[in-house]
């Protein structure tokens, strides 16, 4: 079910936040346009989605706030995000919005998901408390460089978790971000184009971040930390370095930050692609974002998409 916080409220906790202090019912009605009993309505809704606002004589004075991807805590953001409470899969949402004609920055965030989707089919773990989204891209790019975007989202988180956490994550080919060797992000990319042309890109980004993984080769940022962080300030700077990096999906700067991050590059791997087993030292990745492979034998391998193992 989709969230019904909507734009006047998101107006009241700018408000509410940007005075640090009680807020008068009379200031936030004509701030707004609204009536006063509307305000009171408006406050009733954001207490009921876990918002501590304290009323009195004075008026009203935000005390905390939940850590909801709600699109008010966005802010310039708001009007792209489609919030749900749950949701089977936020990619299959996107899909059908981005064949409407979506537009290009629209997103779509569930806080938990019963059938998430992983690469090959996989199912994504989607308890409460990670971060699952789906962000529709419209690039301007040939078909070819299309590949790219999992690199360029890969980066974007990865940059993000050490930026703010200090923790070292580390970029897995072709679109998993490690932490010790353990995967704390997946990604996936879907994509619909012409011969010439990109329709749209849908670049699912599942993050661990305040749920505790039981898997053995997976991790979450409170696993790593030993302490909550907040969600909204994740997403928030993933989504502004994805951004920053969509400029440079043309650019061989990109693949230059991304072999900076890899844990692939140098290592012994094998490599599943079309039925078909590849084993060998990962040496480079080309221009569309295959990994090069050196084998046993001495030739080299190109593989634009498979299932990689570090050895």
């Amino acid at each position: 079910m989709r969230a019904m916080v909507n734009n006047a409220e998101g107006e009241i906790l700018r408000a509410l936040r940007a005075s640090g202090d009680y807020v008068s019912g009379e200031a936030l009605s004509a701030e707004l346009g609204v009536s006063r009993v509307c305000i009171w309505k408006h406050i009733r809704s954001l207490v009921r989605h876990g918002y501590v606002i304290k009323p009195s004589s004075r008026g009203y004075h935000l005390v905390s706030a939940p850590d909801l991807l709600l699109p008010c805590e966005f802010p310039g953001w708001e009007q792209k995000i489609c919030h749900f409470w749950e949701l089977d899969s936020t990619m299959r949402v996107a899909k059908a919005l981005a064949k409407r004609g979506a537009e290009e920055g629209t997103i779509v965030v569930a806080e938990s998901q019963s059938r998430g989707r992983g690469r090959l089919g996989r199912e994504w773990s989607s308890p409460v408390g990670g971060i699952y989204c789906t962000v529709i891209l419209r690039p301007k790019i040939n078909p070819a460089y299309a590949p790219r975007i999992s690199l360029m989202a890969s980066v974007a988180v990865a940059r993000t978790i050490r930026r703010l956490f200090g923790l070292p994550a580390e970029l897995k080919w072709p679109n998993d971000v490690l932490i010790g060797g353990k995967k704390v992000c997946g990604i996936l990319a879907e994509m619909e184009a012409e011969m010439d042309e990109v329709d749209f890109v849908n670049l699912g980004i599942g993050i661990n971040v305040n749920c505790s993984i039981s898997q053995q080769r997976a991790t979450s940022l409170r696993d790593e930390l030993g302490t909550d962080v907040s969600r909204k300030e994740v997403l928030s700077a993933v989504l502004a370095e994805i951004q920053r990096q969509q400029g440079m999906l043309t650019r061989d700067d990109l693949l230059g930050e991304w072999k900076e991050l890899s844990a692939t590059l140098g290592r012994e791997v094998t490599v599943v692609s079309l039925g078909e087993e590849i084993a060998g030292k990962a040496i480079d990745v080309d221009t569309n974002g295959a990994l090069i492979v050196k084998c046993r034998d001495g030739s080299l391998t190109r593989v634009l998409a498979g299932d990689c193992l570090h050895l």
